[in-house]
């Protein structure tokens, strides 16, 4: 059945469409035959006109009749409004990019040869702003995939057991997606995707954000925006942890961990949009000092102990601390990001997943014996180490060496680092995770009591009253000057994707956080 709709003004369409919120599934828009309006500002009694003429149209909306689910991916029917927004021209993708490549070809060196978090080690370079519709052809147009239980109005359908996605759902998702928001610059690069500076769009106003388009505290609307393709999820075996990065994320809130703001997705790729962290990974200063003083090294390392002690305290372990995991805000405070290894673990509980960067991975974890919380205290160790000499204290070009040294070899403490130094160190990193510092009942609390951190006042400290002495040099939100030029130089472009062909791995990754200005129920 060819569907067809009145020809009107794109911008009256698109409130009045926004303002109902109906589900756009095997609908049919009969035809006025009205001629076709110039797009420009028209009158306010223009505007009335129209806006009775759409309303009397969608009176007459009918539903044809289908035994299948409005959601199913094989009965849909898509909407075509060409007469209202023209035809589609996609953009031909590179020839060069195989469809089913795993990887980016013409990636950038990194320095070191670790693997880097998503938001590459990262300066500033006036790119022409360019936007998602440019790069995501058609899949936008499915955006159905919602989770009911995460969605944040109350009413609506309540009918679970549908197969495929209700109609409240897609109702949810027309509410954000890629074309909410506008790319500015690439700041990283990884193994499953992108991560952009992005700018909000501010004709949005978010579900559950009461119609404030500043509800998310985000005034300047600029956020850091995670693309991950599903494929190549799908393909690594990685489903699981790219749903729990995204399922943690919304339970966190700290001062020192960055916050999720929405996540939602397409047919071939998930968005995990954050706040963006201006002043760069804590490696690239740390890369840029060589070392880092006692005083320094144990503000951020004290900033660090308060996050992980939070998120033991939620019972999830994070699994990848590292200096690339770290970022920098613009008053000099450390941020932890990247939680795509992290995992919820009750307090007996155990995992046996052998993940991490192996720098600073355990021994419990290389010897598959089994770990808990215990292993991120280790990694916080090699953190301090690198801070105050440069380099961790188990480096090899052998990988399988590297494991050997981890398990076997003593850590050799520089001399000129201060005994209360040694004594945390050789806390932190014994080998026994029983005997480990901060893996007795108090958990974190025991770190903060050591000597070393005498000089700090927890409670100022986690109300960030606590001024760093080093502020990163940031001349405003949108500011990359601290990220590496090899990212940010690249084309900004969000690059097509091929649909897996498999099933339906992500249901529920839709969210958008809660207007902390509005009541409770």
């Amino acid at each position: 059945m060819e569907h067809r709709a009145s020809i009107i003004d794109i911008s009256l369409f698109s409130n009045v469409i926004s303002v109902l919120s109906l589900p756009a599934c095997n609908l049919t828009l009969p035809s006025t035959g009205t001629t076709s309006l110039q797009r420009n500002m028209v009158s306010n009694s223009q505007k009335k006109t129209f806006h009775s003429l759409l309303a009397t149209n969608l009176s007459k909306l009918t539903i044809p009749p289908s035994s299948s689910s409005c959601s199913s991916s094989t009965t849909t029917q898509d909407l075509d409004f060409s007469h209202v927004f023209g035809s589609s021209t996609p953009r031909e993708p590179n020839p060069s990019l195989s469809s089913s490549s795993t990887t980016f070809l013409g990636d950038p060196p990194v320095i070191h040869n670790r693997s880097h978090s998503f938001v590459g080690p990262s300066p500033r370079l006036t790119i022409p702003c360019h936007t998602f519709l440019d790069d995501l052809d058609s899949e936008s147009e499915d955006e159905a995939e919602t989770d009911i239980g995460n969605r944040l109005d109350s009413g609506g359908c309540v009918d679970e057991k549908q197969v495929g996605v209700s109609d409240c759902e897609q109702e949810i998702e027309s509410k954000i997606g890629p074309g909410d928001f506008e790319i500015l610059r690439l700041v990283g690069k990884g193994a499953f995707g992108k991560v952009f500076l992005v700018r909000k769009k501010r004709d949005y106003c978010g579900v559950g954000n009461g119609g404030d388009c500043g509800a998310d505290g985000n005034d300047d609307g600029i956020f850091a925006m995670k693309v991950m393709r599903k494929e190549t999820i799908i393909k690594k075996k990685h489903v699981d942890y790219m749903k729990a990065e995204r399922d943690i994320l919304t339970k966190l809130v700290h001062p020192f961990i960055v916050q999720l703001r929405y996540s939602f997705q397409t047919k071939s790729k998930l968005y995990l949009i954050l706040d963006f962290v201006n002043g760069g990974h804590l490696f690239f200063h740390l890369y840029r000092q060589g070392i880092f003083s006692e005083d320094q090294a144990r503000v951020y390392t004290a900033e660090i102990v308060s996050a992980v002690s939070h998120l033991h305290k939620s019972g999830i372990v994070h699994r990848d601390l590292k200096p690339e995991n770290i970022l920098m805000d613009a008053d000099g405070h450390v941020m932890l990001t990247d939680f795509g290894l992290s995992k919820e673990i009750d307090e007996s509980g155990r995992s046996n997943s052998m993940c991490g960067t192996t720098e600073y991975m355990a021994p419990e974890i290389l010897l598959s014996k089994g770990h808990n919380k215990d292993a991120d205290w280790w990694s916080i160790g090699i953190l301090l180490y690198e801070m105050l000499t440069g380099q961790p204290p188990f480096t090899h070009n052998n990988r399988k060496k590297l494991q050997e040294k981890i398990i076997k070899e003593k850590v050799k403490l520089p001399p000129y680092l201060s005994s209360e130094a040694h004594s945390l160190l050789k806390g932190l990193l014994h080998k026994d995770p029983s005997k480990r510092l901060g893996s007795g009942p108090s958990g974190g609390d025991d770190i903060k009591c050591h000597k070393w951190f005498r000089t700090i006042n927890w409670k100022k400290l986690e109300s960030r009253e606590l001024q760093p002495k080093f502020k990163p040099d940031v001349s405003g939100k949108d500011c990359t000057d601290n990220f590496d030029k090899c990212w940010t130089t690249m084309p900004p472009e969000d690059s097509p994707a091929p649909t897996p062909t498999s099933g339906d791995h992500f249901q529920g990754y839709t969210y958008v956080a809660p207007n902390p200005w509005l009541p409770t129920e």
